[in-house]
């Protein structure tokens, strides 16, 4: 038991580490996620209708969002293993290559969208429980959508600054800038929504507009910063000057990289199909959803936080050739984030029917939440390991391996188990459980691949 409690727990230096670390990320990621519940709130004071609608474009948008995540992840390996190295004009390559991705990216998005949104939010729209009134529904997530897009670009390139300074070790910046960000949308989302202090009532017209102003900021405060303190992040420097990638790199970026963008493609567009086969059950569904996934979104950050900071320190230690002591300190990370999620999990639990009963819904939408959020507190443990794993396996550059682990295992097994437990006739309350409990099957999967050790790799050297 000793020698079992030795390899799993740190002594204070190791956690004084980690939480220079994650703390900063855990922070950012609360705020950001409290504030969204805040959103939801000011939002669902609206009523069923405007929350649903919002909700529906918010699951499209998230896809976009995890794209550009997944693209600047699949970069960021390489980052974080060049800042391990001490190479500033590696950093430098991986910048260009991300804003490339971004503009890609943000084409794309803005195609799909204009030619096919309202179809899109129209997969979303059942109302199998005759509790709302679908036309509306679509109609206010129309008037959401049109607004957003104007948010997109921001969006994409402010990630490239944060991303980058995270992946070197810099988290509190990032974390000024999001809270500056969270803090005006969460304002302005007052202001506008519901017309205070002389500014115009425009229901989630207002709450799209502060959104996207908050990227603005966001963009702005992290630009002006970093050129005010140039001399700190030397790798920002020069990136236009003879704007160049090494065609080598290049093909190490894409083959290592590319999976990562596609596995989030993938978990993004399986979690919309997700949330699209709980809707069959009807808006409160809907409903009762989004409020699940913004509570436990909010009390998830902690273990999902650990997860990028695995990545982080794990992917450091892997560039700088130490493998035994990355080895080591990533299964004692795990074991911390698992136990943090077991505690988590507990509180929100007992907590579960506290924030639904503030939302200006009908009943049966707050019931839903509640037991969404009760089933989702249950496997908290289980999706931190997995969380974990996934990102151990990406700092070691298994890209390949982490799209069939995530992504994949979303779109090809999770969303159709969905649609066939609709189809079976099973009710919502016991379709839901099911369905988020196959994350079993990745942490089986995740600790044989752990186990091999074939993450362990210095793909910079």
């Amino acid at each position: 038991m000793r020698k079992l409690l030795k390899n799993l727990i740190g002594d204070r230096a190791f956690y004084r580490m980690v939480m220079a670390i994650t703390l900063p990320i855990m922070l950012q990621n609360f705020i950001t996620n409290l504030v969204s519940m805040l959103d939801n709130l000011m939002v669902g004071a609206l009523g069923t209708e405007p929350m649903s609608g919002v909700s529906i474009v918010n699951q499209l948008i998230f896809i976009f969002n995890l794209a550009i995540f997944g693209a600047f992840g699949g970069v960021g390996i390489f980052t974080a293993q060049f800042h391990g190295k001490g190479d500033a004009e590696g950093i430098r390559h991986t910048l260009r290559y991300k804003l490339i991705l971004a503009i890609g990216l943000f084409t794309a998005a803005l195609a799909v969208f204009l030619s096919a949104g309202d179809t899109l939010i129209g997969l979303f729209l059942h109302d199998a429980d005759a509790t709302g009134d679908i036309a509306a529904t679509l109609g206010f997530a129309k008037e959401y959508l049109a607004v957003m897009l104007f948010g997109l670009l921001p969006f994409a390139l402010s990630q490239i600054m944060t991303s980058t300074l995270r992946e070197t070790g810099e988290t509190v910046l990032p974390m000024v800038t999001s809270t500056v960000a969270v803090v005006t949308n969460c304002v302005f989302n007052y202001l506008l929504i519901f017309g205070k202090l002389g500014f115009p009532v425009l229901g989630v017209v207002g709450a799209a507009a502060a959104t996207v102003l908050s990227r603005y900021v966001e963009l702005a405060v992290v630009l002006v910063v970093v050129f005010l303190r140039r001399a700190k992040y030397p790798f920002f420097s020069g990136i236009f000057r003879g704007f160049r990638i090494p065609g080598e790199l290049v093909w190490q970026i894409t083959v290592k990289g590319m999976p990562l963008l596609v596995n989030e493609l993938f978990w993004s567009v399986g979690m919309s199909l997700l949330s699209m086969g709980y809707s069959l059950h009807g808006l409160s569904v809907v409903a009762g959803y989004s409020m699940s996934s913004t509570i436990t979104n909010l009390f998830g950050i902690a273990f999902m936080s650990l997860g990028v900071s695995i990545g982080i320190i794990v992917g450091r230690e892997l560039g700088a050739g130490r493998f035994a002591q990355a080895v080591d300190w990533d299964r004692k990370l795990i074991a911390f984030a698992v136990a943090v999620s077991v505690v988590i999990g507990g509180a929100v639990f007992a907590g579960a029917e506290l924030i639904p009963s503030l939302y200006n819904t009908n009943e049966l939408s707050k019931t839903y939440a509640a037991y969404f959020i009760r089933v989702s507190a249950c496997l908290m443990p289980v999706q931190s390991f997995a969380n974990a794993a996934y990102f151990t396996l990406r700092s070691g550059g298994k890209t390949v391996i982490t799209f069939f682990f995530d992504g994949a295992f979303a779109a090809c097994i999770q969303v159709p188990a969905v649609f066939l437990l609709y189809l079976c006739g099973l009710s919502v309350w016991w379709v839901f459980p099911m369905v988020q409990g196959l994350d079993i099957l990745k942490d089986v999967l995740g600790f044989v691949l752990l186990k091999k050790k074939t993450w362990v790799q210095n793909i910079v050297a």
